[in-house]
């Protein structure tokens, strides 16, 4: 199932891939997002999504860290619309298409919820995540201190044990 959502949107026909360029920066933030949640979850996963039978988790992680997300991030940028009606329609669309994939993950055994995380939490990370795509495209100086703040919420909301070396959580 990664395996197909990954070559969706590899060959999604709306991207805009003549101007990746544009986007590239988003593109890298929202993959190493992923990558900061796996380096501070290590071992204390809030969410985990489970693999395919020929993937294990590494390389499932692998796939949605360097082609899902970037291009979400691609396909998400390089259709946003001017209109402010558009705008809202876009945000919608995104965010319904995210927390409907997840529902399935549920519903089909590919996501693991671990220490009070669960799709609830999954749908309003996602209503701030969309936003935080659009605003690191215009203002990333803006986006990062703001992503600082929320990964520091989240972290001590969730009592991720950032101060225990990762070899040690359990």
């Amino acid at each position: 199932m990664h395996v197909l959502i990954g070559l969706y949107v590899i060959f999604w026909r709306w991207g805009d891939w003549r101007n990746w360029a544009r986007y590239h920066p988003t593109m890298l933030y929202y993959a190493a997002g992923n990558l900061l949640y796996q380096y501070l979850t290590a071992n204390h996963y809030l969410w985990r999504l489970l693999p395919d039978r020929f993937l294990n988790h590494t390389l499932t992680e692998l796939l949605y860290t360097f082609l899902i997300f970037p291009g979400t991030a691609l396909l998400f940028l390089g259709n946003f619309p001017a209109s402010r009606g558009g705008k809202w329609r876009h945000y919608v669309r995104w965010y319904l298409l995210y927390v409907g994939m997840e529902s399935v993950f549920v519903l089909t055994h590919h996501i693991d919820y671990q220490y009070g995380w669960n799709l609830l939490w999954s749908a309003l990370f996602d209503l701030i995540m969309f936003p935080m795509l659009h605003l690191h495209h215009k203002r990333p100086l803006v986006a990062y201190g703001l992503s600082v703040l929320i990964i520091i919420i989240l972290v001590w909301y969730f009592n991720v044990p950032i101060h225990i070396p990762i070899e040690q959580r359990k």
